[in-house]
């Protein structure tokens, strides 16, 4: 039998929000196998998808630049290690600059990026690597997009945890700044529910075919039970299903209708998504400091 350890029930907590206990018990029905148990109690609770991606789990921030014209931009993410380093100017003018010189060339990765020239003539990665000295932290850029659009482009950040780029045609600035907080609110995967990829449907349709499977219904009943979750799914995941933001009793399409504008695309940034942060028993450390230092002094003595 795996064994099950506090920070394996952490995690799934963290992923459905539901009781430690229900996890630990999901935990041991499937082996330790945390995605499987998360698929488990969400047919037994009706849970809804995993929270995981939402969760911020390192420090850093989101930076974003859109050229005058309105036609090149870039979204950003550099991390370091705390929140601290996070607010320094430094760190802050590092990664805005980075961000300009993304909008303005095409690079293949952050390895290209990392021996290209910053606006100011300095490399990428000796100026990041002259931080990391001055702020005494590991700091890396983890990621950018950039965008040269078919319509015209609009970016909104919530602080700097958050940043949003959309490529929209047709409306105006507000349009184009309101959508963009929509999507940093509401975290859709995709504009439309084409876009959303075969494979994450069909695991939200066998986990709700095994949901309505235990109402005891008719077959016939379940395949319309099912039809109607999925369909209701599709409309919170993608930006065209959703209610807008600003005004529930509308959806953002038929925002978008009464607007005659379209969504092209966009990319949404959440600092430290899906990056663990290195966790610990702060006083573990300490009481294994002392024992080490006891160790070192009684190999002094002897």
């Amino acid at each position: 039998m795996a064994d099950i350890t506090a920070q394996m029930v952490k995690e799934l907590r963290d992923m459905t929000g539901l009781g430690m206990m229900e996890c630990k018990k999901a935990l041991t029905e499937t082996g330790g196998d945390v995605k499987a148990a998360e698929d488990l109690l969400r047919i037994k609770s009706g849970a809804k998808a995993s929270k995981a991606a939402g969760r911020i789990a390192a420090e850093g921030m989101v930076a974003a630049y859109i050229a005058p014209d309105g036609k090149s931009g870039a979204l950003v993410e550099i991390n370091c290690e705390t929140d601290f380093v996070a607010r320094n100017e430094d760190f802050i003018n590092f990664a805005r600059s980075l961000a300009q010189l993304v909008a303005g060339i095409s690079f293949a990765d952050t390895a290209a990026l990392a021996a290209a020239a910053l606006p100011g003539g300095e490399n990428v990665d000796e100026f990041r690597k002259a931080l990391v000295m001055k702020l005494g932290e590991n700091i890396n850029v983890r990621r950018f997009v950039r965008y040269v659009a078919d319509g015209r482009l609009a970016s909104y950040l919530h602080g700097t945890k958050i940043g949003v780029m959309i490529d929209y045609t047709g409306g105006d600035e507000t349009l184009g700044k309101d959508l963009a907080m929509h999507i940093a609110a509401s975290k859709p995967i995709c504009v439309s529910h084409e876009q959303v990829s075969p494979e994450l449907l069909a695991r939200e349709r066998q986990i709700y075919t095994a949901q309505a499977a235990e109402s005891g219904k008719p077959a016939d009943i379940v395949v319309k039970m099912v039809d109607g979750r999925i369909a209701k799914y599709l409309a919170e995941v993608t930006l065209l299903g959703q209610p807008f933001v600003k005004d529930a009793d509308q959806t953002v399409e038929k925002l978008l209708a009464a607007k005659s504008a379209t969504v092209n695309g966009f990319t949404l940034f959440v600092v430290g998504e899906g990056i663990e942060k290195k966790s610990g028993d702060f006083a573990a450390e300490v009481m294994a400091q002392v024992s080490q230092m006891k160790e070192d002094q009684a190999s002094q003595t002897n």
